[in-house]
């Protein structure tokens, strides 16, 4: 069943073109690589979907509900998450108080309790759970990404778009990542995957759009 139907969508800069009439079905628990050179409009798509850009024209519809012109944090309480390729952590939280507030805004809307319990939950399972108190200016390049991540999962979202959340890891780091997104699409998720290490692209994903 599909998802997400992107249809038609346009979007241009200052008179520049990143995307012209493109077309995209996403179904559920599937992991679908958006795969293309720097500049192709990969990351504009994601920004289009999530609301932080909007469409010239087109349409995109979540589970058949209309998103252009929808205010970002409504898209997010419909159920879509991204992670961003530079990681955007609020600086002056602690690494849990981070992962804590999607649940509390996102889809699952939980309380604070319950929120902090689910933000450990993904600490752990990104291997962050020791960094919970602290800020995140302490982490890593590694550990920041997969901050990024435990937070787009956190609010237990429908669909999940990562954007090169491999990017700038060593080689370990980056079998521990690829781990990590296996044992998320284990668990029946819904994952578009931008990425430019293509090991990663083929172990992962189900399908390829180009």
């Amino acid at each position: 069943m599909t998802m997400l139907a992107v249809r038609g969508l346009q979007k241009a800069f200052k008179g520049v073109q990143a995307l012209a009439g493109v077309d995209l079905d996403v179904r559920g628990c599937e992991i679908v690589g958006l795969v293309g050179p720097n500049g192709s409009g990969k990351s504009t798509l994601i920004n289009l979907v999530s609301g932080h850009y909007r469409a010239d024209a087109g349409s995109i519809l979540f589970e058949g509900r209309e998103l252009i012109g929808e205010a970002p944090h409504r898209i997010a309480r419909s159920g879509i998450a991204r992670t961003y390729q530079i990681p955007r952590p609020f600086a002056h939280l602690s690494v849990l108080a981070n992962v804590a507030l999607p649940p509390m805004f996102g889809a699952a809307v939980m309380d604070r309790q319950a929120a902090e319990r689910e933000g450990q939950r993904w600490l752990e399972f990104t291997g962050l759970g020791a960094k919970a108190q602290s800020r995140p200016d302490a982490l890593n390049l590694h550990q920041r990404k997969f901050l990024e991540l435990a937070r787009a999962l956190a609010s237990r979202p429908k669909l999940r778009f990562l954007d090169e959340v491999l990017a700038g890891l060593a080689p370990a780091e980056m079998d521990e990542a690829i781990r990590l997104i296996r044992a998320i699409r284990e668990q029946g998720a819904t994952i578009v995957f931008v990425e430019h290490v293509m090991r990663a692209v083929v172990e992962l994903t189900d399908r390829l759009v180009v």
